[in-house]
């Protein structure tokens, strides 16, 4: 009897503390500020022993931890910031800076995929690990002091903070050497961190909801970046999207304060390709791509080391001509940027500067000039990409006008895809950038769907910021804009080669 009463009370402990002395069947919930992490099918996070192991992929994909699992030793190390932890498989010993901490539990090797602990992974990285024997789940909290490492999630209003309290910012001179994040902007798929020197994007993505989570090591933001756009008294903030049709929001904050790392959030619509980096100019670029697009890196970092292809292609039509087309972006029910007087829309500037162009190459006898819309008409991406693809143009131009959250930016802008366009963007940007009189803000890579998916030797120009009063006034000058498109027009000649 008292055999049978010893059974009862161990198979009754068994099932009040989840997983002891086996894995909890059913998985395991995790739980990161009140947001169910998303956990790889087939690979769930388990309860073994007292102690919550997770697969390896929770800890790169969810919290944003650098993984390197090396094989042949069995080792594993994550790392995050300063602090870098070393596990092996089947050891109850793991090294977290050179010092060797005990562990409850030692990680585990399954058929295809590594388990480790995840309580304490987390507490070291700086979160606070509960948990909540109710729902049988696992819940991560950054802590309020700003020093966690999981994701901190940004709120979603902007600058409608209910809190009283402030943050103090770390000091943005020189002499921390910490760098100021200036502005953030959004347009067209691509994010645009402006900062105050080099600083190299760490990005991820998460899922569940799907977001690109970008991380700018050692910066703060500036002292008047509140005076431009939306920063509350905790350094929280977001952009205005509206009518996106792959985002529904940009959020940023101080993510932690040592080391001070600003993080921004894009949270889309569906999951998306990305490309994060540093353009060379004190910019931070994140374009955004479809699953279904090749997603490529700018020439200066292309992965296979080659140089771009400089190449000219020089196809002529029928009557012996080479063929140019010039794209006039947006227009009809897409008006494109809009312009801080509410009375100038871009579709407009863009139709303008696009007849001046055709106007001036109508004159060489050597080109045929072919607009992908002539009047206020709309049309898809694609159609725009198809006029110069059935005519195999020798080369195409979008002409655009910019626009930012900020009322300081200005300046213009030469845009390419494909290496093979690169020289083509040279070219072009050697008459059309002196030609405005605005600020160079050089040539750049970008992942516009016009200049990607067309096969001739393709720019995208933006001539000049809308949302800057006096740039707004200046691109609706119609001296400027005769001199702005002389300016492109003696760009495409000098490449074609018909001057």
């Amino acid at each position: 009897m008292k055999k049978f009463g010893f059974l009862l009370l161990l198979f009754v402990f068994m099932w009040a503390v989840p997983g002891y002395g086996h894995a909890a069947s059913s998985g395991t919930q995790i739980y990161l500020d009140d947001q169910q992490l998303s956990v790889p099918s087939g690979a769930k996070a388990q309860v073994i022993g007292g102690s919550t192991m997770v697969p390896l992929r929770v800890i790169s994909e969810n919290l944003g931890y650098d993984v390197t699992w090396k094989q042949q030793a069995r080792t594993i190390t994550i790392e995050k910031d300063s602090t870098s932890i070393r596990m092996n498989i089947g050891s109850k010993t793991a090294t977290v800076n050179g010092s060797d901490i005990s562990l409850d539990a030692s990680p585990l090797l399954r058929s295809n995929y590594a388990l480790v602990p995840l309580r304490f992974i987390g507490e070291q990285m700086g979160l606070d690990v509960k948990w909540d024997s109710s729902s049988k789940s696992v819940k991560l909290y950054t802590r309020s002091s700003g020093s966690g490492n999981g994701e901190f999630t940004p709120p979603k209003s902007g600058n409608n903070s209910s809190s009283t309290g402030s943050v103090t910012t770390p000091a943005n001179n020189a002499s921390t050497g910490v760098t100021p994040v200036q502005e953030i902007s959004f347009s067209q798929n691509r994010l645009t961190i402006t900062t105050a020197g080099t600083v190299k994007p760490k990005a991820f993505a998460m899922t569940a909801p799907d977001r690109v989570v970008v991380d700018l090591p050692a910066t703060v933001f500036a002292d008047n970046f509140g005076d431009q756009q939306n920063l509350d008294n905790t350094l929280n903030g977001s952009l205005d999207i509206q009518n996106e049709a792959d985002v529904s929001g940009i959020r940023y904050a101080l993510f932690q304060k040592e080391p001070s790392t600003v993080r921004v959030v894009i949270d889309l619509k569906h999951a998306m390709n990305y490309t994060a980096y540093n353009d060379g100019s004190n910019h931070v670029i994140v374009d955004l791509a479809t699953k279904d697009s090749i997603n490529t890196t700018p020439d200066a970092t292309l992965p296979d080391g080659s140089s771009p292809d400089d190449s000219q292609t020089s196809p002529v039509n029928s009557n012996g001509k080479k063929v140019v087309v010039i794209d006039a972006g947006h227009g009809a029910k897409d008006s494109g940027a809009v312009g801080v007087s509410r009375k100038n829309y871009e579709k407009t500037f863009n139709l303008a500067m696009a007849l001046k162009v055709e106007s001036i190459l109508k004159q060489n006898p050597k080109l045929e000039v072919v607009l992908t819309r002539s009047d206020d008409t709309f049309l898809e991406l694609k159609q725009r990409v198809k006029v110069a693809e059935n005519l195999n143009a020798n080369v195409f131009v979008s002409i655009h006008a910019n626009s930012s959250g900020s009322s300081a930016s200005n300046g213009t802008e030469t845009y390419y895809q494909r290496s093979a366009s690169k020289a083509f963007a040279d070219v072009m940007h050697k008459y059309f950038a002196p030609a405005t009189g605005l600020t160079d803000r050089g040539i750049r890579y970008g992942n516009f769907h016009v200049i990607r998916e067309t096969t001739m030797p393709a720019v995208l120009l933006e001539v000049g910021y809308l949302s800057n009063a006096k740039e707004e006034a200046t691109l609706f000058d119609e001296d400027f804009q005769n001199r702005v498109a002389q300016g492109i027009a003696d760009g495409i000649t000098e490449y074609l080669g018909v001057k």
